[in-house]
């Protein structure tokens, strides 16, 4: 049996970006189980697990446009610091969370901080990044 569109599956992965640096993995914890074709995981992978049989392994390569986007700068936002909480001390590289018109938060990373402004960053981390996972396949339910 063959991994196709609408199976579920638990797959074991080491994911690393281009320069070797590991940013997730399954090892230690139970594979992940997701339904494929249903959009949980970004296209790439989703797109590496189709036709895998179970005990099968592989590397898949996936480029930025199938995993998280190429980085896009309307997504970096300058705000006056009047804006941030008086007792919040932002430092560059913390996460805070904002929240949309529709309640949804999202997170952002403090890339910048003058005395005046504070500059947000609402791109996924892995965005612009070309990805590399090796894969299991453990189970087809």
């Amino acid at each position: 049996m063959q991994v196709k569109n609408g199976d579920t599956i638990q797959v074991h992965y080491k994911g690393t970006l281009s320069d070797g640096t590991l940013f997730d993995s399954s090892e230690g914890s139970e594979p992940l189980e997701f339904k494929v074709g249903e959009g949980r995981v970004i296209p790439g992978f989703e797109k590496g697990v189709i036709d895998m049989k179970v005990g099968d392994k592989k590397t898949i390569n996936i480029p930025c446009l199938e995993a998280y986007g190429e980085l896009n700068d309307e997504m970096k936002i300058t705000l006056p610091r009047t804006e941030v909480p008086a007792d919040m001390k932002p430092e560059i590289g913390m996460e805070m969370h904002l929240t949309d018109e529709n309640g949804q938060v999202i997170p952002v990373l403090v890339i910048d901080l003058t005395e005046d402004t504070i500059t947000l960053d609402a791109n996924h981390p892995l965005a612009g990044e070309d990805l590399t996972f090796e894969l299991e396949l453990m189970n087809i339910a």
